[in-house]
């Protein structure tokens, strides 16, 4: 039928613990749940929506654009290369004993590069500890800050075994002290890890660890999944406090 609506399908995998999260950002994008299947460590759920319909009006538009603006770079380059001459003739020369601007040292660059950022001196990172996990604001994060090291006062919100190891884990980390019961902040994720891994620190270092421990984590930052909600993270150190 003419009238029948089309569907697109889409298949996201959660941590259990972070459904609910899942679920609200992908139906404020218009996605439809259609069915949840649960195991022991993950979700599987799946979505719908209707597809757009795309009038060919503006799909010829679309392709025709490529073409405009190949023959608008043409004329731009050749315009340029026939002024590119006299614009070497009008460029004044560096005086003699003038110093070109200096170039960031190699030492203000790993300055930057190992800075630790922190609530206390990143106020976006501040800000981020306290916003949703499906926040905007977690990708722009991860997408600045990549490969750079965080630090922050948090808990183990979920912790189970990755796969079949049962020496490897899964840990779910929010920032604050309440464990599983973390509603605000990012839902940081630290995948396939042992607890020697976490490379713990401290006063009293506990045996184990589980679900609902409090440390100062400080970890790497990666990738940010915007379908699940989880920002990745790999551990640099865990101090007990």
């Amino acid at each position: 039928m003419a009238d029948e609506i089309k569907y697109e399908y889409k298949t996201v995998q959660t941590v259990r613990g972070t459904d609910g999260l899942v679920i609200s950002k992908m139906q404020k994008d218009g996605w439809e749940l259609v069915e949840q299947a649960q195991g022991k460590l993950r979700s599987t759920l799946n979505f719908r929506r209707p597809k757009k319909p795309q009038p060919w009006l503006l799909i010829g538009v679309a392709a025709a654009v490529p073409v405009i603006l190949a023959i608008v770079i043409g004329v731009a380059s050749a315009l340029s290369h026939g002024g590119e001459k006299k614009d070497r003739a009008d460029k004044p020369a560096v005086a003699a004993g003038e110093k070109p601007s200096a170039a960031p040292t190699p030492s203000a660059t790993k300055s930057a590069a190992t800075k630790v950022i922190t609530p206390q001196n990143d106020p976006k990172f501040a800000a981020l500890l306290k916003a949703d996990s499906c926040d905007d604001a977690n990708l722009d994060f991860a997408t600045r800050h990549k490969g750079q090291t965080i630090a922050f006062n948090g808990s183990i919100v979920n912790m189970t075994p990755h796969g079949d190891y049962d020496t490897r884990y899964d840990f779910l980390l929010g920032p604050g002290d309440k464990g599983p019961n973390t509603t605000v902040g990012p839902a940081f994720k630290y995948e396939n890890v042992n607890t020697s891994d976490l490379r713990l620190t401290g006063k009293n270092i506990p045996a184990t660890v589980g679900t609902g421990d409090k440390f100062h984590f400080v970890a790497k930052v990666g990738e940010f999944n915007a379908d699940q909600c989880l920002f990745f993270l790999e551990p640099i150190s865990t101090e007990t406090r």
